[in-house]
């Protein structure tokens, strides 16, 4: 019985450290769009809601060229596709909220 526990834990260890570089990834991007959105000539939150926007075109494409499930057990593309998304969303809206 031992043994077929320990069979069964590690064979979910692949998905949790699978979740866990999908979410490393999306910080790292994030840092590096938050980074290159202070630089923007058109002001930050134009910058950010721009390359967030993008940032989601590029990682659906991924999603599909990899077919990857959406809404799947573990994180993938298409989690990171909603994740810029909703960023692009909260910055343009915040843009367009606040007088300039």
């Amino acid at each position: 019985m031992r043994k077929s526990t320990r069979l069964a834990q590690h064979h979910n260890l692949p998905t949790e450290l699978r979740s866990a570089q999908v979410m490393i990834r999306v910080c790292l991007r994030l840092l590096v769009i938050v980074a290159f959105a202070s630089f923007g000539g058109i002001g930050f939150a134009r910058s950010l809601a721009a390359l967030s926007w993008m940032s989601a075109i590029l990682s659906a494409v991924a999603g599909i060229l990899k077919r990857e499930r959406p809404f799947g057990v573990v994180l993938n593309h298409w989690d990171e596709t909603l994740v810029y998304a909703a960023l692009f969303c909260l910055t343009h809206d915040l843009d367009r909220a606040v007088p300039t």
